[in-house]
């Protein structure tokens, strides 16, 4: 094939593929004669939780056989940032703990999760994470200390969490502010009062003791500033 051929290819493909990720189910009546320029500095304040590009996934040993993985489905989340002082800032989330999705789980295990015996979800239906702390561990890299209330009882945690970018919004297609983070972490679940199930010390069947979870989070922030000498 042609080399400049498979080149101009190359470009078209890869174009239409970073347009599509930034928003989905955006539709536009015409394409811009130009690519719209992007401003990639995030402004400080406050921002919201994108929940269609978030998610929280907990793993688990099941018997050690497996590391069963599964996912709160209903969350939401409020962060302050400042991007030249990423250390003052504070996130707070709130997960609703009957979200807790078990993929064709028979009955007895949705029963014996989310009734008194774990989570009691009915007594205790939110899980709340405070940040207190956060250190910089390097130049996008950080430690998120806080306080996570489960089960009616509340303990420290620290996530390692990634700043994976941000810009001030996109003229017409996403004109807020956006940032992206990564973060992971993990609990013994008997230190929060959930200890059914655990496996007997030197054995693997039960369920484990330790949570390892994984946040992925996409934050709106203020309005994209009209452009000089454009109109509001």
């Amino acid at each position: 094939m042609n080399k400049t051929v498979t080149t101009s290819r190359f470009f078209v493909t890869t174009g239409a593929v970073v347009l599509f990720g930034f928003q989905c189910g955006i539709s536009h009546a015409a394409e811009p004669a130009a690519p719209p320029k992007i401003p990639l500095t995030a402004p400080a304040g406050q921002y919201h939780i994108d929940k269609s590009h978030a998610s929280i996934q907990l793993r688990v040993s099941h018997m050690g056989f497996s590391t069963y993985t599964t996912r709160f489905s209903r969350f939401d989340a409020e962060l302050t940032f400042d991007p030249s002082n990423i250390p003052a800032s504070k996130v707070a989330a709130t997960i609703e703990a009957p979200s807790l999705e078990l993929d064709a789980a028979p009955a007895i295990c949705f029963d014996i999760v989310k009734g008194p015996q774990m989570l009691d979800t009915a007594k205790f239906p939110k899980i709340v994470f405070r940040s207190q702390k956060v250190r910089m561990t390097g130049a996008k890299s950080m430690e998120i200390s806080g306080t996570l209330d489960l089960h009616g009882v509340t303990r420290p945690v620290v996530l390692t969490a990634t700043f994976n970018g941000g810009y001030a919004g996109m003229p017409t297609m996403d004109p807020q502010a956006r940032i992206g983070f990564s973060a992971h972490g993990s609990f013994k679940r008997s230190d929060f009062g959930i200890a059914f199930g655990v496996p007997a010390p030197g054995t693997t069947m039960g369920v484990g003791d330790l949570i390892d979870f994984s946040i992925e989070a996409e934050f709106t922030g203020p309005p994209l500033a009209p452009a000089a000498g454009e109109s509001h």
